[in-house]
């Protein structure tokens, strides 16, 4: 049960879901409280797919293309920290600056879903976590990723009484607390790859 709840933290924190509802705010201006609920169904389904595929055939690919899972923990890191540090600085994400500012007819799969919520420091990190996990770990760290995902559902509903509560100066701050704790979560994993590698050094 502990697993189940550290990893549902871990992948909330990883969603930076103050983030994406400040981005779904932005998409969603001007639209109904029924559209905006419609656009957060299907922007999470899809990122439920993604993660998904993600998750369970993360060590089939590192098999493929003959990559080790401590050199993937090691370029997710540094992903993710890059990821937390504009979050940090700007209350932004790093990849959903270059997203373009016309209008869209379904914002929900793209840029909400791939980048803004799975980009590719949440891609690293999923496939390192499915990679780790074996057997019922696998399992509750699923309903963990699982537990994330109905959270930022959560959040996404109410994002009109967010907005109201918060302001734009709230979820901004709240963006950058964000950052700090991804920022934690990506030293974490970069040092777990880096000792991965030098195990071998050490124990000669």
């Amino acid at each position: 049960m502990s697993l189940l709840i550290s990893t549902w933290i871990k992948f909330f924190f990883l969603f930076a879901p103050f983030f994406v509802l400040s981005m779904f705010l932005a998409l969603t201006r001007g639209e109904t409280s029924a559209v905006r609920r419609q656009v957060a169904n299907k922007a999470i389904i899809s990122s439920v797919v993604i993660s998904l595929i993600l998750f369970f055939f993360g060590g089939s690919l590192f098999a493929v293309l003959g990559i080790t899972l401590d050199a993937f923990r090691l370029g997710s890191g540094v992903l993710l920290f890059l990821s937390a540090l504009s979050l940090v600085r700007d209350g932004t994400r790093n990849h959903a600056v270059g997203m373009p500012s016309e209008e869209r007819e379904d914002v929900s799969v793209v840029p909400l879903a791939v980048p803004i919520i799975i980009g590719p420091a949440t891609i690293g990190t999923i496939l390192v976590y499915g990679a780790e996990l074996h057997g019922w770990e696998m399992a509750l760290g699923l309903g963990g990723l699982l537990l994330a995902l109905a959270s930022l559902t959560l959040i996404l509903y109410s994002a009109s009484l967010i907005e109201r509560l918060l302001g734009r100066t709230g979820l901004n701050v709240l963006s950058k607390i964000t950052g700090l704790i991804l920022a934690a979560m990506a030293s974490q994993i970069f040092m777990s790859g880096l000792m991965g590698f030098l195990q071998p050094v050490i124990g000669q």
